[in-house]
């Protein structure tokens, strides 16, 4: 039990950065996680920490147990919840990464209902749209919108990621609506620049089913979604856009869909999570709530209804 105690609190002072951040943390005083610290290398022999005069820095033995040490942690917290007489509670920190735009609109606002439920809980967000090692970034989850590629974690599907052309109402006016996919050519295509590269080559379904391939180019590209839909709104191009995160836009006559009939494939929004045996009661709760609130019936869908498909 010490040990794991040891290895819970080695893995804290890796995420918060310091041993009296993570001692205040546990409601331990400094000198006594030091002295756990100290302990659990000398059980191990081996150095798991540098120890400098701003930060700590894991050695790679350190790196080595946290990557491998989180695992046992939360399964032997897993355990012992579902062996306690209150095993449905949740407790501890939530550790929960999101990209900057959905967080911000959709997760932030549901936090504090959630909160209110698990008095016991704490929750740490993290808003980011790199995609970020979950395991040896020390998140218990992740909220991510789109293809997913890594086979090592486990994904839980919370709703659908419905996608269109969208441009401005100035825009069309200067430039004309097209008819085709192969009028976009001739248009000028706000892009986003992903972890892939450059996303110049869009797919849509045409009335046949068939997918359709349109290689587009703009002037104006980034990384960050909230900035492609500013560029879009201010006449900049034809942009993709997700439903959930230009649906106000579209209801109020902001943007307008482009070719609606040539529908962008739909993707997912989902929690990801690490491989477990056991997932802690903490992320199970927090899964089934979001499940609960964005799922049948999400909040972007409700707001705009089939205008987002007609125009």
């Amino acid at each position: 039990m010490d040990r794991i105690g040891d290895l819970a609190l080695f893995l804290r002072v890796l995420d918060l950065g310091s041993i009296s951040a993570a001692a205040r943390s546990l409601d331990l005083s400094a000198a006594v996680a030091s002295q756990r610290l100290k302990r659990l290398e000398q059980d191990l022999g081996t150095v798991l920490l540098h120890r400098t005069t701003r930060r700590l820095h894991a050695t790679p033995e350190g790196l080595a147990l946290a990557e491998q040490g989180r695992a046992l942690v939360d399964e032997f917290d897993a355990l012992a919840g579902s062996l306690r007489q209150s095993g449905t509670a949740a407790t501890g920190t939530l550790r929960v990464t999101a990209s900057a735009s959905f967080g911000k609109q959709y997760i932030s606002p549901l936090l504090p209902a959630f909160l209110a439920e698990h008095p016991a809980l704490r929750v740490s967000l993290n808003l980011d749209d790199r995609v970020t090692d979950l395991v040896g970034s020390g998140f218990d989850l992740a909220i991510r919108i789109g293809a997913l590629d890594d086979s090592s974690l486990v994904a839980r599907r919370l709703a659908a990621n419905r996608r269109a052309l969208c441009a401005s109402p100035g825009y069309l006016r200067k430039r004309g609506m097209p008819k085709t996919p192969a009028d976009l050519a001739d248009h000028d295509c706000i892009l986003l620049v992903g972890r892939d590269g450059r996303q110049d080559l869009w797919r849509l379904r045409g009335r046949d089913g068939r997918e359709i391939e349109v290689r587009v180019h703009g002037r104006f590209e980034c990384n960050y979604g909230e900035v492609l839909r500013d560029a879009a709104v201010a006449d900049l191009g034809i942009a993709i856009h997700s439903h959930w995160h230009v649906h106000e836009d579209l209801r109020s006559g902001r943007l307008q869909t482009v070719l609606p009939d040539y529908p962008v494939a739909e993707t997912g929004i989902y929690a990801v999570m690490p491989q477990r045996r056991l997932v802690p009661r903490r992320v199970s709760a927090f899964v089934d709530f979001l499940a609960e609130k964005l799922g049948e019936d999400p909040p972007w869908e409700r707001s705009v209804g089939t205008s987002f498909v007609g125009g």
